[in-house]
């Protein structure tokens, strides 16, 4: 049974997916924000549906959203929301775009909410309880060995920008069975459910992975950044895997 922060969340969920599905392939009016990145009117209105529904049931929580900011900060629960990650592909009507809630309890994160409408997944979790995809338990797979794994990468400027690690890459590639760039959601849908067994990305914020580590946990799961430290607000880079193939990824960057 949902408990009511977990409930709160999809039907904020729900909310946002109301407003987006409404205006998805409707050639909206496209802003940049000051770091380059694109802002739609989804964005904007889908976060708003999403703050209406957890404001009024956990007033007292804070509240850090992509388009309106930071709230109440100082607050032991905290909500990061990101209304639509992948905005890019929202733009240009291609379906791999979700949003994103997660809850953050005394600096852990604890619960979240993957919501992909337009692709037709809904992936939640919550601390203690397991992972669900479509409201089925799923669980990372058992593949220990990197020659019998597959890698999904994601943003990687940051790590190409580095001679050394983008040649210890290319060495990885050549030990993996296979290599893929399912990127967002996707790849860590995929991966608590067992379909791939690493997921590796290096230019990323917290309002991006903050639910998505939580489901992969829940499923079994690692999650760390490229240097191994656990997910934070600070943190810029992801991999996650099966236990197995996150250790050996991570020695393999190292």
């Amino acid at each position: 049974m949902a408990s009511q922060e977990l409930q709160a969340a999809l039907d904020a969920a729900r909310a946002a997916e109301e407003v987006i599905g409404g205006l998805y392939q409707r050639n909206l009016v496209i802003a940049l924000k000051a770091d380059k990145s694109p802002v739609t009117e989804a964005d904007v209105r889908a976060e708003s549906a999403i703050r209406a529904v957890l404001s009024a049931r956990f007033p007292d929580y804070g509240f850090y959203g992509e388009e309106s900011g930071r709230e109440r900060m100082q607050a032991h629960n905290i909500w990061l929301v990101d209304p639509i990650d992948g905005t890019k592909s929202f733009i240009r009507e291609c379906p791999f775009f979700s949003t994103q809630i997660a809850l953050m309890r005394g600096g852990r994160l604890v619960l979240g909410v993957s919501s992909a409408g337009t692709y037709g997944e809904l992936a939640w979790a919550e601390e203690g309880s397991g992972a669900f995809l479509d409201g089925k338990p799923v669980h990372v797979s058992a593949i220990a060995d990197l020659g019998a794994a597959i890698l999904s990468t994601g943003n990687l400027k940051t790590l190409a920008a580095s001679p050394a690690r983008w040649s210890r890459l290319g060495a990885l590639v050549g030990q993996v069975n296979r290599l893929r760039g399912y990127g967002d959601f996707l790849h860590y849908h995929l991966l608590a459910r067992g379909a791939l067994e690493a997921v590796l990305e290096s230019d990323i914020n917290i309002l991006d992975i903050a639910a998505l580590t939580v489901i992969v946990r829940e499923a079994g799961g690692v999650v760390t950044d490229l240097e191994g430290a656990a997910i934070g607000m600070a943190s810029t880079s992801v991999l996650a895997g099966n236990a197995a193939t996150h250790a050996a990824v991570l020695a393999a960057l190292a």
